[in-house]
């Protein structure tokens, strides 16, 4: 059957067909700040962050007394009474003698005979109560030191998360832009074989290559199909999963390339920063916060507790008892704690060797960073040299299919000799955009780690133009 030659633009047409389907591309920069705003996990450790704000609010009122308004209903198997001899015999009279004494003793029986109720069965009153803690061994203080500590660690933690979410855009927004020049690439190479069959059908028509040489080109061209349909597959999922971690209905398209940046700070700046603004190490110390505070907090047991306390009366009943009692009251109290059950012995020296755990966790957690850092960096670093290094690669790989393709036309070339160096040229600017990929991801990994992460602009406005960048290059 007769092959007829396709196309290039037609294969050209389809690209651009498939690369304007899309939404409005954005910048990395603007894919940060709808993660922010987005991001149900970010939502969540701002809640907590909240949350212990709140409380450590709540602990800031434990200075102030405590006023309450309490009522009292109570109920006596019978009224409380008492009689004139009960009375008299509780009470101590001067020796009297005479006639006083006399009068005296006529009047007893009398007052036998009387009876008066003090109070009733049915009790009921009410009060206002306030207690002001004064002095408490630092209790108190300590409560509110571990509460501080706590909305540290929860900030430290909502810096970490922010990190790690960085990290991850990072990783889905530039997996799409490379995917996007793989694409780029793979295209260029289908309009490359297409035109090469065209050549290969035109040759062996006019008897100069053999069968087996147009087969060569038609499975080859075949097979770049497959490479390219796969490629956008490839990108589609990328855009997906980008879409996905965005929060986004519709596709989300980067507006921005790969790119490198020829030099970068020394590495001990990023060290330094990192040691220096790492919110892990910050959760740490305010883990350390929490254990001195519980090493206070213990140590005040063995303290007095001194109080102002007070009270007043609202109501009580029209009772004889009543009537006596005074309408307030003031006073100090002090509590000495003697024998207690709480262990404070051992929970001080457990607390101190939390101390020691987090400060041992800290020191090491120092030295992990710096590690991470420095290896973070030299892998930048590789990944700089990778890209630079493959430019000669990519010019040579480029005059190599020139000098294939024109030997081919001449019949001085095979069809798996242009092939080959099609398919060359394009591993090695995969490779290239590759390698400015794992750039981005590590220097956005550097940013993160060292809290520099809107310096990202001005790595991206002093970067280095790649001059055969697959996205801005020709028909291969």
């Amino acid at each position: 059957m007769k092959r007829y030659p396709i196309r290039p633009l037609f294969v050209l047409c389809l690209s651009l067909v498939s690369a304007t389907s899309y939404g409005a591309a954005i910048t990395f920069d603007q894919a940060w700040t709808i993660l922010q705003e987005n991001n149900h996990s970010l939502a969540a450790q701002r809640s907590n962050v909240e949350s212990y704000q709140h409380m450590e609010n709540a602990k800031g009122n434990l200075n102030l007394p405590s006023v309450t308004l309490g009522a009292n209903y109570t109920r006596l198997d019978n009224d409380v009474t008492v009689t004139g001899s009960q009375l008299a015999e509780a009470t101590t009279f001067p020796a009297l003698g005479g006639a006083s004494g006399a009068w005296m003793s006529g009047l007893l029986p009398i007052l036998g005979g009387v009876e008066t109720t003090i109070t009733e069965k049915e009790i009921f009153t009410s009060s206002i109560r306030a207690v002001w803690p004064i002095f408490t061994g630092g209790r108190i203080s300590a409560a509110q030191q571990a509460a501080q500590g706590q909305t540290e660690q929860a900030k430290s933690q909502y810096e970490m998360e922010t990190q790690a979410r960085y990290e991850d855009l990072s990783k889905y927004y530039f997996s799409v832009v490379l995917a996007t020049e793989v694409l780029n690439t793979r295209t260029a190479v289908e309009r490359g074989l297409a035109q090469h069959l065209d050549f290969a059908i035109k040759l062996e028509e006019q008897g100069q290559i053999a069968r087996v040489e147009r087969l060569q080109a038609e499975a080859s061209f075949d097979k770049a199909k497959v490479d390219t349909r796969k490629a956008q597959s490839n990108l589609d999922i990328a855009q997906s999963a980008l879409s996905k971690i965005l929060a986004q209905n519709s596709v989300v398209t980067p507006s921005e390339t790969l790119f490198i940046n020829n030099t970068l700070p020394p590495m001990q700046v990023f060290i330094d920063q990192t040691l220096a603004t790492y919110p892990g190490l910050a959760l740490l110390d305010a883990k350390e916060k929490q254990a001195s505070s519980l090493i206070k907090a213990e140590k005040g047991k063995y303290y007095p507790e001194v109080y102002l306390y007070g009270d007043y009366s609202l109501h009580e009943d029209d009772t004889l008892a009543s009537q006596m009692k005074p309408d307030w009251m003031v006073g100090v109290g002090v509590s000495i704690p003697l024998i207690e059950s709480s262990g404070r012995s051992d929970t001080v020296k457990a607390a101190n060797s939390k101390v020691q755990q987090v400060r041992s966790l800290k020191a090491q957690a120092r030295e992990d960073l710096s590690v991470l850092v420095q290896k973070t960096y030299l892998e930048a670093h590789q990944s700089i040299d990778e890209v630079l290094g493959l430019e000669s690669s990519i010019k040579l790989a480029k005059e190599n299919l020139n000098l294939r393709e024109k030997a081919f036309k001449q019949g001085l070339s095979t069809s798996l000799e242009v092939v080959d160096a099609q398919l060359y040229l394009a591993s090695i600017q995969t490779q290239q955009s590759a390698a400015r990929f794992h750039y981005l991801v590590s220097l956005t990994k550097l940013l993160a780690l060292t809290s520099e992460m809107n310096s990202y602009p001005h790595y991206q406005s002093n970067s280095y133009v790649v001059a055969h960048s697959a996205k801005t290059q020709g028909s291969l």
